[in-house]
């Protein structure tokens, strides 16, 4: 059965489940906080916990209200898309043939054929991002999967909206953001050792975050640069 607990001016949203660990997350825009909890704990041990992690809290809370967003975009000609960090401007090239997307130079050229609409060329580019961050995660996975001794079963590639990416450790199987190819390189190297590491420690506990010193010594910058870059424009649900 769902609860809520207010501390100060933190209103904390727990769900029970049959979990074995406490997982707290802050999630965007605004910095809405959960906790998924073991059935058997109490909401006073629970109470306990989070004021432990009041600081960590309203520290990713003040980053995620001071992040930059990104206009809503069209997918219009001369309109400005990110891949790998590049910025380049869009050009859109109506054609009687298949959809594509490439890059010229500064350019990101959209193929299209006559009469498309808006939600579909923006289908079209995330389709082509999407294919981007699978193409570059893949060997990024064979590398840290062997330096690494683990195993993901399955990566899985998806738009999300609250999330870089998630792990499911039970099932050894690792879900990344779409919009990480808009990015630079290095974050979606971070966010590969980072959910990696999720299969040795599922919680994000003084362990967690000597694996990644140890694996990625310089994962805390990779991370800051990820969290300062402008996120997509969403019409958020809450």
């Amino acid at each position: 059965m769902p609860a809520q607990l207010k501390l100060g001016d933190i209103v904390v949203n727990v769900a029970f489940k049959p979990i074995k660990n406490v997982h707290l997350s802050v999630h965007p825009p605004v910095g809405r906080v959960t906790i998924s909890a073991p059935l058997h704990l109490s909401l006073d041990a629970i109470r306990a916990f989070t004021a432990r992690k009041i600081g960590w809290i309203k520290r990713q809370q003040r980053i995620l209200r001071e992040q930059e967003r990104e206009t809503a975009r069209e997918a219009l000609d001369r309109e400005t898309h990110y891949v790998w960090g590049r910025r380049l401007l869009l050009k859109v090239i109506e054609a009687d043939a298949a959809p594509s997307v490439n890059i010229n130079q500064k350019r990101l050229i959209l193929r299209m054929r006559p009469g498309t609409n808006m939600a579909k060329r923006l289908a079209i580019l995330d389709g082509w991002y999407r294919e981007e961050v699978r193409r570059a995660a893949l060997p990024l996975l064979d590398k840290w999967e062997a330096a690494m001794g683990v195993k993901a079963r399955q990566l899985f590639i998806q738009r999300m909206k609250t999330k870089w990416g998630s792990c499911n450790p039970k099932a050894a199987t690792i879900r990344i953001n779409t919009d990480l190819a808009k990015k630079p390189r290095e974050c979606l190297e971070y966010l590969v050792v980072h959910e990696l590491t999720h299969l040795i420690e599922p919680t994000h506990n003084d362990r967690f975050r000597a694996l990644m010193d140890k694996f990625m010594p310089k994962w805390q910058s990779a991370r800051q640069t990820l969290n300062l870059l402008p996120v997509r424009h969403e019409a958020w649900n809450y």
